[in-house]
């Protein structure tokens, strides 16, 4: 994989080129990206009509065939998912690996780090991991690869507390099932859904079954028939357990910030609500980052407003929800459990792998929202108001809306806990000066006596 002229190629190895050749002129793979569901993928006439320098040309072996796949609004990884996410990314790797067996192909790797979402919808990126298949081949070779990166990691979850960015950071190929089982209390191992899928292949390895020679030989079924009629039911089954391993909710379990009433009066709701619909409606913008955005009240507005949005909160149930109601309503969202005071850094081999999350949206976005958030980095993470608001400005190309919480707000009042002094320059004039160094203010509405939206737009370099 390589970047030239801002677009995305991969050069594929002659032993592989035929592989993807017949699976990109198939009708499926057409089908595929035609819906959004596989990355839209073609192949240039030639490296030099693609626009690739002739250096990188030069170090391609002979035979190779470069293609080059549509780049995915903004990048993101299984880490920053909602465990629901996960779960979708997961129906959609079986999903296609059940329509490519059907249609002569075999899905021979999967992974969360296979598909990352465009908005809400996952998109299954590596077109290289599709390969014709023997229409007698019984075995589906990553269906232990699938339990250990997608099942595990939601099991984990629900019934651990674990978060997926706790799993897959950390773990990138999964959990092992010995892993699983010493999380395990004993009632939950001898019991559905860890019993088949966890315990018993601890115990065959511990007697020695998995150490056969014949262990990854290929099976071959007597007719294509049988071998079709084995995949499904393995299909079929790793569905029962990938269903067993959602995260289910009761109604209304989700926070519910804006409607909490913890906040704001209802007024004052509507208020804010107004203010920040009007400002989109003077300054539409394209490209929207909702730091600290909960629910995802204000990301569905800006949606509304004809924007696409990143929303992101620490809040994995918050951002779960937020995805929830984004996929719901088909709005241009992607929700993501992301901590801005610590949000994730580059990571794999020579840290190149996994950009950094900050690299990744710094001048991406053409207005930055930061409502009812600038309190919580200044007592929580101990950031100075001048580097909240060089964040701001280095996000953002345009515009920034920020609400400003005075220290007399019940709810700062509630998470300082005694330790005011430590925030006594926190006024309306030292955070009005701290904005002037980046931004020219253009219009402040007060939402209550101690909040405050600032319509702020960056100033010229």
């Amino acid at each position: 994989m390589f970047h030239s002229g801002g677009r995305i190629f991969r050069c594929v190895f002659p032993h592989a080129a035929g592989d993807i050749q017949a699976f990109l002129a198939s009708p499926l793979a057409a089908q595929w990206m035609a819906g959004g569901t596989l990355a839209r993928t073609g192949i240039p006439e030639s490296a030099s009509s693609a626009g690739i320098p002739a250096e990188r040309r030069n170090g391609f072996p002979p035979g190779s065939l470069i293609v080059e796949h549509a780049p995915i609004p903004f990048g993101n990884y299984p880490y920053e998912w909602a465990p629901a996410m996960l779960h979708r990314a997961a129906a959609l790797t079986l999903e296609m690996a059940g329509a490519a067996m059907r249609a002569g192909f075999a899905l021979k790797d999967a992974n969360p780090y296979n598909v990352m979402f465009d908005g809400a919808q996952p998109v299954f990126l590596d077109v290289l991991s599709f390969r014709r298949r023997d229409p007698l081949e019984s075995m589906w070779r990553p269906h232990a690869q699938f339990i250990r990166t997608f099942v595990y990691p939601l099991l984990a979850c629900r019934y651990f507390g674990l978060r997926p960015d706790e799993i897959l950071l950390a773990h990138r190929d999964g959990l092992e099932p010995e892993r699983m089982l010493a999380l395990c209390p004993m009632y939950r191992a001898l019991a559905p859904p860890f019993l088949s899928s966890v315990t018993v292949p601890v115990l065959l390895a511990r007697r020695g079954h998995d150490g056969r020679a014949d262990r990854y030989r290929v099976r071959h079924a007597q007719d294509a028939n049988e071998a079709a009629f084995i995949l499904e039911r393995l299909f079929a089954q790793a569905g029962r357990l990938l269903e067993s391993a959602s995260i289910r909710r009761p109604n209304g379990g989700a926070p519910q910030y804006m409607a909490s009433g913890q906040n704001y009066a209802p007024e004052e709701r509507a208020r804010k609500e107004r203010l920040i619909i009007s400002a989109f409606n003077r300054w539409p913008p394209k490209n929207v980052l909702d730091i600290g955005c909960n629910t995802g009240h204000f990301s569905l507005l800006a949606a509304r407003s004809g924007a696409r949005v990143v929303a992101i909160d620490r809040d994995a149930d918050a951002v779960d929800a937020l995805w929830q109601s984004a996929s719901g309503a088909g709005a241009r969202i992607l929700p993501l459990v992301v901590d801005i005071g610590r949000p994730p850094g580059a990571c794999g081999w020579h840290n190149s792998e996994c950009a950094a999350f900050l690299d990744r949206a710094r001048g991406a976005f053409d207005c930055v929202l930061m409502l009812a958030l600038i309190h919580h980095l200044l007592v929580n993470e101990r950031v100075p108001m001048e580097a909240i608001l060089q964040l701001a400005a280095e996000l953002t190309t345009r515009l920034a809306f920020v609400e400003y919480i005075d220290p007399g707000d019940l709810l700062f009042r509630r998470i300082v806990r005694g330790r005011e002094a430590l925030h006594r320059g926190v006024t309306r004039e030292n955070f009005e000066a701290a904005a002037g160094r980046w931004f020219q203010i253009l219009e402040v509405h007060d939402v209550t006596p101690a909040r405050r939206i600032y319509i702020l737009r960056k100033r010229e370099a």
